[in-house]
């Protein structure tokens, strides 16, 4: 500024810089405010959940009377559940509050005091953590650890998920994987994810309690289940699959301890940390998924190309436990050893019998070195597991499953309507989604002495009951 200039003249200069310095951040403040639906929005539309104190976010149907409203927070807000309009009501009326305590000298505004003093402090909510009483622990793994609990708010018996937040490692992405897949996914042979807890050191998910899994049941009946039995798990696996994949959806780890079975013998998909959503097109994937024994021969050569076959591998293996009463491929070693089962039984693929496989990382051929496999032929399914034989069309199924090249293995949709399925009520292929198969008149299940469940023998139309012994 010259120094010529009369200090009358600076003065108001440097008052107008002041009342220009202020307006710009009035006007800032006010786009910063204003923006703050469209951050809403967005946030809803991802589904995004930032921050370790995000605000919880219940899954299920509330009725209104347990409804609370969103409160915006230092730590931010929650987009997860609430619509557009109503976050933008909740800033409102959090904008009035603020703007009455500022102006009231002390005096606590009506919506202020509505916002702050819910109408019953001691009653239970949904995404709360002390609405669930722990009763005890189910098992324990390197990030969670699964409790059975009960609700407070309607006195269910629930699963709770505890997962462990590490403050340099944030929320593990196979949990966020899990609560977001599992949130969009409601059939009645999915477990169902009741409420999500999430809090500085732990994220809870709240499932549905199922009493026990295909793995369990197993073993309370060695020797291989009721072929009955093994019918309806089979079918309702194929019916929350189909389900799944027609959403590009792959599970991507299934075995029978993922298998969950309730107390009325539903069968539930259940642990999709490893599940992802398959857009196309997408060669990206993990080779490092699907517990050892339930593993497709083309993910244990290295192959990251794959899509809804990978779990129907998956699906061969456990049909085939069910009804001979052991694993189809125990590897006991490694990836080698796993391979050399699978080549035993199937043979050692080629270029005929599986177009691309040495191309495939992992793959040579051969009977010398380390790393090479001995080639085999072929065998019936039959030769390596005998009760295949005794079950009508089980052995054709089970082959369709068990195919070394991945494009060759049948669909869980074109599965349902394999012959196998021939003597089950035709209504069941037209079931909705959250329909149980039990709810079909003569499918039913019945309690045995101890704890065991067997299926009721249904009869054909020569009147003879099918087929098998009893475990």
């Amino acid at each position: 500024m010259p120094a010529s200039q009369p200090p009358e003249k600076i003065g108001k200069m440097k008052k107008l810089r002041r009342t220009l310095s202020e307006s710009f951040r009035s006007i800032a403040f006010k786009k910063e405010d204003s923006s703050f639906d469209e951050i809403c929005v967005t946030k809803m539309s991802t589904r995004s959940c930032q921050g370790s104190d995000s605000v919880i976010k219940p899954l299920d149907t509330i009725p209104e009377d347990k409804k609370v409203r969103v409160q915006r927070t230092q730590s931010g807000f929650d987009p997860f559940e609430k619509p557009a309009s109503q976050v933008k009501r909740v800033h409102s009326e959090n904008n009035a509050c603020i703007n009455a305590k500022g102006s009231s000298a002390g005096k606590e505004s009506p919506k202020l005091r509505r916002h702050s003093s819910p109408s019953s402090p001691t009653s239970p909510k949904f995404g709360k953590a002390d609405s669930y009483e722990k009763l005890e622990k189910l098992g324990e793994g390197s990030y969670a650890t699964v409790y059975k609990g009960k609700s407070k708010v309607n006195g269910k018996l629930v699963a709770l998920k505890v997962i462990r937040l590490q403050e340099e490692e944030g929320t593990p992405f196979t949990a966020i994987r899990e609560a977001s897949l599992l949130k969009g996914l409601k059939h009645s042979n999915i477990v169902l994810l009741h409420d999500i807890i999430h809090t500085k050191e732990t994220l809870t998910l709240v499932f549905e309690y199922v009493h026990t899994d295909l793995c369990q049941y197993m073993d309370k009946h060695p020797g291989g289940l009721h072929p009955d039995n093994v019918k309806l798990f089979l079918f309702q696996l194929l019916r929350g699959l189909s389900y799944i994949h027609q959403r590009y959806i792959l599970h991507r780890d299934l075995k029978p301890q993922n298998l969950l079975i309730s107390d009325t013998g539903e069968l539930k998909l259940a642990d999709f940390g490893l599940a992802r959503a398959k857009s196309v097109p997408s060669h990206t994937y993990s080779n490092e998924v699907v517990t050892l024994w339930y593993r497709p021969p083309d993910v244990l050569l290295g192959s990251t190309d794959y899509s809804t076959c990978l779990d129907m591998w998956g699906v061969g293996c456990i049909f085939i436990e069910m009804i001979q009463g052991v694993a189809a491929f125990p590897g006991m070693k490694d990836i080698q050893d796993q391979l050399e089962r699978i080549f035993l039984v199937l043979g050692t693929p080629s270029e005929d019998t599986w177009p691309g496989v040495n191309s495939l990382p992992h793959f040579k051929p051969g009977v010398h070195g380390s790393n090479r496999f001995t080639v085999y032929s072929a065998k019936k399914l039959r030769q390596a597991w005998n009760k295949l034989g005794y079950v009508d069309h089980a052995e054709e199924l089970a082959s369709r499953f068990l195919q070394c090249f991945p494009k060759n293995r049948l669909s869980a949709q074109a599965a349902l309507n394999h012959e196998y399925f021939s003597n089950l009520p035709p209504r069941l292929c037209e079931l909705q989604d959250m329909s149980s198969i039990f709810t079909v008149p003569n499918v039913k299940l019945q309690t045995e002495s101890g704890d065991s469940i067997q299926v009721c023998a249904r009869r054909n139309s020569q009147g003879k009951a099918s087929s098998g012994s009893k475990h």
